[in-house]
């Protein structure tokens, strides 16, 4: 599961791949702005999204495998636990939301430069 997130993630139009809190944590940037984390050393894997807050809470109350964000706004981010229990569409689309929350954030002039297609 771990590979499979990570090249969704990187699949992103110009996403960066980063270490800035040392090996065992992986940040995918858009921008220079942080949409996902993935830790893939734990069992099972952890994965850090933002998301709409509402949604949030959703997706917390419909899936167990979906909890606040670890070390991370409780309101904004989402921690996945890639048990396998989620759906993989779900999971694709969650990284996808992510990424365009973020994107969204941009200055106007700059945005189109990172929106997927």
């Amino acid at each position: 599961m771990f590979e499979t997130v990570r090249e969704l993630c990187l699949c992103l139009p110009q996403v960066e791949e980063t270490m800035p809190f040392g090996p065992e944590v992986l940040v995918y940037k858009v921008a220079g702005k942080m949409f996902a984390l993935l830790i893939p050393d734990e069992a099972p894997v952890r994965m850090n999204l933002k998301c709409d807050p509402e949604r949030a809470l959703e997706l917390r109350d419909r899936y167990e495998s979906i909890l606040p964000g670890y070390h991370m706004s409780k309101k904004h981010w989402n921690t996945l636990l890639l048990d396998g229990t989620l759906p993989s569409k779900l999971v694709r689309e969650l990284i996808e939301h992510s990424f365009d929350l973020v994107v969204e954030s941009l200055p106007k002039k700059v945005r189109a430069d990172y929106q997927r297609k």
